[in-house]
């Protein structure tokens, strides 16, 4: 199995673990649009469950470009910026809405009084972002993040900063393939 490197286990690390992103989109007047959002990994792309009214959906009807920003910047700037292509899917939430997702934010839909057919209906568009580079990034000490992927607890002198291209290259086609297996029910529906 290929090893990733310590940036691309702390993008993975935040891929599964973080409850948020922070999606930024273009409006089309160029103008620039950051929300944070609740969202799914499935291995391949990460899945946002919108309205489809909502301003990040009509930003993408005219520019699918989108960066995501993953981490916790309290923690000397421990963040992962993630590049990528969104996609608006014909498939309506309620068809391809993992248990996993629902059961992440389990006690954030409870409360706000949300069942998972509420949440499915009023979150009815589905936007697909595979990621095509990625930046790790911190500050001048170890993050959380580096740590938990097995760096040394030792400062460093400079941030670390790591691009990639491409989610096979950056998470290794074996490890790549293996959480593509695990999104198969999703994959199989969009």
């Amino acid at each position: 199995m290929v090893q990733p490197t310590l940036a691309t286990a702390r993008i993975q690390r935040f891929l599964a673990e973080e409850p948020i992103v922070w999606l930024s989109t273009v409006r089309p007047d160029g103008g620039p649009h950051l929300v944070p959002i609740w969202f799914w990994w499935d291995g391949e792309a990460v899945l946002v469950f919108s309205k489809p009214d909502a301003q990040k959906v009509r930003n993408l009807r005219a520019n699918p470009s989108v960066m995501l920003a993953l981490g916790d910047a309290e923690d000397d700037f421990d963040v992962g910026l993630l590049e990528g292509t969104a996609e608006l899917l014909e498939t309506p939430t309620a068809a391809v809405l993992p248990a996993a997702h629902l059961a992440k934010y389990r006690d954030q839909l409870a409360a706000i009084g949300l069942d998972a057919d509420e949440y499915a209906a009023t979150y009815s568009l589905v936007i697909r972002i595979v990621p095509n580079r990625y930046l790790g990034w911190h500050g001048r000490s170890v993050p959380s993040s580096a740590r938990l992927a097995g760096a040394p607890t030792s400062s460093i002198a400079e941030p670390i900063r790591s691009e990639h291209q491409g989610p096979a290259q950056w998470l290794g086609e074996p490890l790549a393939r293996g959480l593509r297996g695990l999104g198969a029910p999703l994959a199989a529906a969009v």
